[in-house]
């Protein structure tokens, strides 16, 4: 299995405000060697948007490798890094996977996104705002679509209304988010027809994220005929990842390998 750190950009990232590594949006990949083009999905850390958890990052990789996925970490950028420089990161990802889907042996045509946390919700606002590729582009990367063909959202972050998580608002606006900001990037509020499909887990008494933001997205997709399937488990803390401690949740990966298939991933 190959690790190639990816930069996003190959000169400077758009708004970037330095050249270090947390100014360089990256992927690192943990690709298949099966001899065809294999699924991917892109994992993203969660963090509140001011840092990225690691037992999110290469763990889910691994687990998604042993299911016979491919994978990328995307390395996006966090705080003091403001919106939407996250979401060009997280489109960025999708478009770049896509223009070198044959070097990295990987079908255009099964790129998904999975997302913890405020993470969960940056995943979400990919789904929901999204071009299939800007045509006439000097840069054949912008040329590719960034509609990730499906999400895998693990306690996201979704709302920006009554069930908000200040925090990951606050990392990604700034205090003085106007109300018409709020709306455009509260996911539940601008899924369409067009929002890929989704895998939603939850635990019901998490207290850092309320469990109505997944109610809420789901729905949303309910509203607009867009498949989904939802888990709420009984109990477990915020930020379990793959929850192997905690018997009941951990169950989560079995079923999103289960929804995978049905996906033809």
């Amino acid at each position: 299995m190959e690790r190639i750190p990816v930069l996003l950009w190959e000169k400077d990232a758009p708004g970037a405000t330095g050249t270090g590594p947390e100014d360089c949006p990256r992927l690192t990949s943990y690709l298949l060697k099966t001899g065809k083009p294999d699924s991917v999905v892109i994992v993203c850390p969660g963090g509140g948007y001011a840092a990225r958890a690691d037992h999110e990052k290469e763990p889910i990789s691994l687990w998604l490798n042993s299911i016979g996925v491919s994978s990328f970490v995307l390395d996006y950028r966090v705080a003091p890094y403001k919106y939407p420089v996250q979401l060009w990161d997280a489109q960025r990802a999708v478009r770049l996977v896509r223009h070198k889907a044959k070097e990295f042996n990987i079908d255009p045509n099964r790129v998904g996104m999975l997302g913890f946390s405020a993470a969960g919700h940056l995943t979400s606002m990919l789904g929901t705002h999204f071009d299939s590729g800007k045509k006439d582009d000097p840069d054949p990367v912008e040329r590719q679509s960034c509609r990730p063909d499906l999400m895998i959202l693990c306690y996201p972050v979704i709302s920006a209304g009554q069930f908000i998580e200040p925090g990951s608002f606050s990392n990604l606006l700034g205090e003085k988010a106007t109300k018409d900001l709020l709306d455009s990037i509260s996911s539940e509020k601008q899924v369409t027809a067009d929002t890929p499909p989704a895998f939603i887990w939850h635990t019901r008494d998490d207290q850092a994220v309320s469990v109505e933001n997944s109610i809420l997205f789901a729905e949303a997709l309910k509203k607009f005929n867009v498949a989904y399937e939802l888990h709420i488990f009984e109990s477990g803390p915020h930020g379990l990842g793959l929850a192997s401690d905690n018997p009941s949740v951990s169950a989560w990966t079995k079923l999103c390998e289960k929804w995978l298939k049905k996906q033809n991933f």
